[in-house]
């Protein structure tokens, strides 16, 4: 089983920026991986996902403010935010995707909090 450590959250302004990185205990280079953020009070989301072949797709939400990539030498997902808003304070998680969905253990996951 594939353990996911996510980090790189933190307390950032408004219109600040933050990158995230998931780094995973084993290989993912076949896996198909994804961003996914829970806010209080609201169900756990897809923000971003990026394929084995670098394919990605957004959110609307984050769309054209938020880029994932992977570096698949260090088993690394990574999610760089940018123009970030209050609402995008959650904690955030990766997680690999098979058939649309979240599958394997989730990890810790890594708070982000924006300032208004």
């Amino acid at each position: 089983q594939v353990q996911l450590v996510e980090s790189g959250g933190g307390l950032v302004q408004a219109g600040g920026s933050l990158r995230l990185s998931c780094a995973a205990s084993g290989s993912i280079s076949i896996n198909t991986m994804g961003w996914y953020r829970e806010a209080p009070g609201k169900q756990r989301e897809l923000v971003a996902r990026i394929s084995s072949s670098g394919r990605t797709i957004y959110a609307d939400s984050v769309k054209d403010r938020f880029t994932i990539s992977r570096d698949n030498a260090k088993n690394t997902v990574y999610l760089q935010m940018s123009s970030l808003k209050p609402e995008d304070t959650a904690v955030y998680y990766c997680n690999r995707i098979f058939g649309g969905a979240p599958v394997g253990s989730w990890g810790q996951g890594t708070q982000v909090t924006v300032s208004s």
